[in-house]
């Protein structure tokens, strides 16, 4: 169980600023996530929809009876109570999923990666032609996050420009998995200070014909707006009157050099106080030394982190007053990285008792094997 923060009740209680694209969010939900059972307008081809849900409902079964059925009993035994209710997973791409995998009761999600969240309109107007064509390129991207709780940046890549707005429907379709619905979709900037503003209906025309700029120079341009870049999803239990959730995704660049030009990045997170972290994935951009201030801004504001092995190193966890225990096996990198991280993460696994991992979790190792590391802090509570 988390702590919820009196702050969060505040900020779920009131109500922000700027447009709200909740009648588009619901009707991405209902043809993206075959979430709910709103009516379609007349330009979406009921078939169509059916046909897409008969490919996703299967695979969110799968996942439910599989995948949660594991991981869900062993994320509540590993996670010491109460945990702080606000969560950053850098470099987590439309991994929503996996954030409400592993922390089920926080009641904040930062997602920070690459990739911008996309324009959630082009749905109210789409052809079926171009639907039908969406909606399997949609299926064919979000399999491996299903199968695999994976996603290649290939394939996150190519949801930054398309019919559908890539990212969201990942998060929708994360939503619709754990039995949740949208409330409201907003968008903002991050100002100097690291506060946010939403974009009013003003702003949002005013930005309509500037494209959005990609946040790393090799990766996909985007072919929307730069109005959407960031967004603040609100969920809750669906059908029920129940807590309203956030989900806030950042589009970043979390290499040193770009966080200099844009420190708004870590003065959000530095709002965010105690946090539970965790990543996966991510090409062990925390060993490396040009993405040391996000690793810096983990080991000061962190109280518990699930990873894989690219998560911290684990004599950088040890000097900040971490301790980590370790699942499944480890015998070294899944992509060419430091041979001391490398190392260190052997000798961590060596020395501690095997302990089962029965799901994925991440990468897997350079022998295809689970694995999976509790990073804790060692006095909870103190730096």
């Amino acid at each position: 169980m988390l702590a919820v923060s009196p702050a969060v009740v505040a900020q779920s209680a009131a109500t922000p600023q700027g447009q709200d694209f909740s009648a588009e969010v619901r009707l991405l939900y209902r043809v993206v996530a075959c979430g709910g059972n709103d009516p379609l307008p007349t330009n979406i081809d009921s078939q169509i929809v059916a046909q897409h849900c008969d490919r996703l409902r299967p695979r969110i079964a799968r996942y439910r009876r599989v995948y949660l059925a594991r991981a869900k009993p062993f994320f509540a035994s590993v996670e010491p109570r109460p945990l702080p209710d606000k969560v950053v997973y850098p470099f987590g791409g439309g991994d929503l999923l996996a954030a409400l995998t592993t922390y089920p009761d926080a009641r904040e999600y930062t997602t920070l990666s690459l990739e911008l969240a996309g324009d959630p309109r082009r749905i109210t107007s789409i052809d079926n032609t171009h639907l039908g064509e969406s909606l399997e390129a949609l299926d064919k991207a979000v399999g491996p996050l299903l199968s695999a709780n994976d996603s290649t940046s290939e394939t996150l890549e190519s949801t930054q420009q398309g019919d559908l707005p890539g990212q969201l429907s990942f998060f929708l379709i994360a939503l619709a998995v754990h039995g949740y619905e949208p409330v409201s979709l907003r968008y903002f900037r991050l100002e100097k200070d690291g506060s946010l503003h939403y974009y009013s209906p003003e702003e949002v025309q005013k930005v309509e014909n500037k494209p959005a700029h990609r946040r790393h120079g090799q990766w996909t341009t985007p072919d929307f707006s730069e109005a959407f870049t960031n967004s603040e999803l609100t969920f809750r239990s669906a059908g029920v009157e129940a807590p309203v959730r956030v989900h806030r995704h950042i589009a970043a660049n979390l290499r040193d050099d770009s966080l200099k030009w844009h420190p708004s990045v870590v003065r959000y997170l530095g709002r965010q106080g105690r946090v539970s972290a965790m990543t996966k994935a991510a090409s062990y951009c925390l060993w490396n030394p040009l993405f040391s201030q996000i690793r810096d801004y983990l080991l000061a504001n962190m109280e518990f982190m699930v990873s894989d092995s690219t998560g911290i190193p684990p004599a950088l966890a040890t000097q900040a007053g971490f301790s980590q225990q370790t699942y499944g096996s480890f015998h070294g990198s899944f992509l060419d990285a430091s041979t001391e991280y490398n190392d260190q993460f052997r000798a961590l696994w060596a020395q501690q008792p095997e302990r089962k991992l029965t799901f994925r979790y991440g990468y897997l190792d350079s022998d295809r094997a689970f694995h999976l590391v509790i990073t804790r802090r060692a006095v909870a509570g103190k730096s």
